[in-house]
C-alpha cells in the first residue's frame, strides 16, 4: 500500500475559520494551523492534499497554506451536510488510491522521532488495511470525539482490530459497547483526528449520502460499516492531539507546543514570572 495523498477537511460551520489561527510551532516558527497540519501529512511521504473548504474560503486558505499552497486540490463542500459528507466530496479526488486524512482543527504532537502521521501511514503499509489513529481518553471529553470498541491483537500492545464505532457515544453506551481490556477506568479509545483509508470509504459515504437526502452524514457509520466489509485496525500512536475548537483549545495546543519545542526555557522563565507576580499580589 502506497500512500501518497491527502485529505484534509475544512469546511465545517464551526471549523472553517480554525485552521487560519496562528502558533508558534515546535521550531519556535510561526505558522497557520492548516500549515502545521499540511507538514503533518507531507511528514508521512504525501504528494498531493485535497482540501475540502466552503464555497469561497480559497484565498484565504491559500494564503493560510504558504508555500505549500501549490499541492493542495481545492474541494468545496456547498452545504453543510456533516463531516462525512465532505470527505465524500473528495472522491474524485482520491480516485482508487488509499490516502491519509487528517481534521483541520486537531494538532499533533509525536512522543518519538517520527512524527504521528508517518506513524500511522508506516502501519497502514505494513498491513495493508485501513487504520485509524486513536488515544485513550477520559470519559468527560466523549461528546467531542468518536470513539472505537474492539480486541486487541496478539502479540501487540497499541493495535486493536475494530468491531465497533460509535460517534459521540454517551458514557451509557460507551460502557456498554466499546470496552476495551486493558484501559484505565473511564477511559475509551476515542479517535484522533487521523485515518488512513481505503477507497472503499468512499464508495460506503456515497452510499449514505444518496440514502440520507438533505440529512447530513457522519464519518462514524461509514467507519462501522468498513469494519464489518474489511479488516480494519485502530493504532494508539505514540503521541497525543490538541483539539483547537473546544473551550481554551487552541490555548492548551500553543501550551504543548511551546513545551515540546525549541522556545521551552525561554517561555517556562516567563510563565514563573507571571506566576510569582501573581502570587506577589496575592501576598
Amino acid at each position: 500500500m502506497q500512500v501518497l495523498k491527502a485529505v484534509i477537511t475544512a469546511a465545517g460551520p464551526d471549523q472553517d475559520r480554525l485552521p487560519l489561527q496562528r502558533f508558534v510551532d515546535l521550531d519556535g516558527s510561526e505558522k497557520s494551523a492548516l500549515q502545521i497540519v499540511m507538514e503533518e501529512v507531507l511528514a508521512a511521504g504525501v504528494e498531493q492534499i485535497g482540501l475540502v473548504i466552503r464555497p469561497g474560503d480559497q484565498p484565504l486558505y491559500r494564503e493560510a497554506a504558504g508555500d505549500n499552497a501549490n499541492l493542495v486540490h481545492w474541494i468545496e463542500q456547498p452545504e453543510p451536510r456533516g463531516y462525512g459528507e465532505a470527505l465524500y466530496r473528495a472522491a474524485a479526488f482520491v480516485g482508487d488510491d488509499p490516502f491519509v486524512h487528517l481534521v483541520s482543527d486537531h494538532l499533533y504532537i509525536s512522543h518519538q522521532p517520527q512524527r504521528c502521521a508517518r506513524q500511522l501511514v508506516r502501519t497502514a503499509q505494513a498491513t495493508g488495511t485501513a487504520v485509524s489513529a486513536v488515544q485513550p481518553t477520559r470519559e468527560a471529553m466523549l461528546p467531542y470525539y468518536g470513539a472505537v470498541g474492539g480486541r486487541l491483537l496478539a502479540g501487540r500492545a497499541d493495535l486493536y482490530e475494530v468491531e465497533q464505532v460509535l460517534e459521540k457515544p454517551t458514557p451509557t453506551q460507551a460502557e456498554q459497547q466499546l470496552i476495551v481490556p486493558g484501559l484505565r477506568a473511564s477511559h475509551y479509545l476515542c479517535l484522533f483526528g487521523m485515518h488512513v483509508l481505503t477507497p472503499t470509504v468512499m464508495e460506503i459515504l456515497g452510499s449514505l449520502v444518496r440514502q440520507a437526502s438533505e440529512e447530513p452524514v457522519m464519518l462514524s457509520p461509514a467507519l462501522q460499516i468498513l469494519a464489518g466489509r474489511e479488516r480494519y485496525l485502530a493504532l494508539i500512536l505514540e503521541g497525543a492531539r490538541y483539539n483547537i475548537g473546544v473551550k481554551y483549545g487552541s490555548l492548551i495546543a500553543q501550551l504543548a507546543l511551546t513545551l515540546n519545542g525549541a522556545d521551552r526555557e525561554e517561555v517556562l522563565a516567563q510563565l514563573v514570572e507571571l506566576l510569582a507576580a501573581r502570587y506577589q499580589g496575592i501576598a
